[in-house]
């Protein structure tokens, strides 16, 4: 479990290929890999991984095929910034949301604007998990927590959400330098999921019930 409070930037030292699956090799700053152990989950661009090495201050993930095809993992190339975040103790605080490492869906950078103190950014919403989300809810973007600020309309062909980042995330995260067209990992509120089920399965039982009368 983690919270969306990218704690660093790492970089991807090294990828190799094996088949459909990928093992990782992330170079990060003592914070990340000093007491880190074998076995550790770290979100990688907010993905959780699980840590296989640790040397010199790098530490190797595997990644499975299916991890590769519903995450931007996939594209990564060496030299790649990536944002860094260590699973949440009980202890520790809560400064973003509760975030899974499961990424739901990826969206893309549609656009950015930038203002004095802060950039709007817009990222499409794929119709799968469109209706997670709410305006000034939470969305975790490449492992980092947002508050969404605007949305598009009900029935919009082309679905999107914003929102809008201040300097300190500009400069702490990959989305300070992300371009229009680039691919991010989406993961939406598990609350709003799991109240889906919830619902659903009371709703097919109230009608199972109303069929035996």
């Amino acid at each position: 479990m983690f919270t969306g409070i990218v704690q660093e930037l790492g970089e991807v030292a090294a990828i190799e290929r094996h088949g459909d699956a990928a093992r990782l090799t992330i170079r990060g700053s003592a914070h990340c890999t000093h007491d880190a152990e074998l076995g550790e989950s770290i979100a990688v661009n907010g993905v959780c991984l699980t840590v296989t090495g640790i040397l010199d201050g790098t530490f190797t993930a595997d990644v499975m095929g299916e991890t590769l095809n519903r995450s931007s993992l996939g594209q990564l190339t060496e030299g790649a910034a990536v944002n860094l975040e260590r699973s949440v103790r009980v202890a520790d605080r809560l400064g973003g949301h509760l975030v899974q490492g499961h990424v739901d869906a990826t969206g893309t950078v549609v656009s950015r604007k930038q203002a004095e103190h802060w950039d709007q950014v817009r990222i499409s919403l794929p119709q799968s998990v469109a209706r997670y989300v709410v305006q000034k809810g939470s969305i975790t973007v490449d492992g980092i927590s947002l508050t969404i600020s605007a949305l598009s309309p009900p029935g919009h062909r082309e679905a999107w959400f914003e929102v809008s980042l201040i300097p300190e995330t500009l400069k702490r995260t990959t989305l300070g330098t992300a371009s229009p067209g680039e691919t991010v990992n989406l993961e939406v509120d598990v609350i709003a999921k799991y109240v889906e089920r919830l619902l659903s399965e009371q709703n097919a039982g109230e009608q199972g019930a109303g069929g035996a009368r």
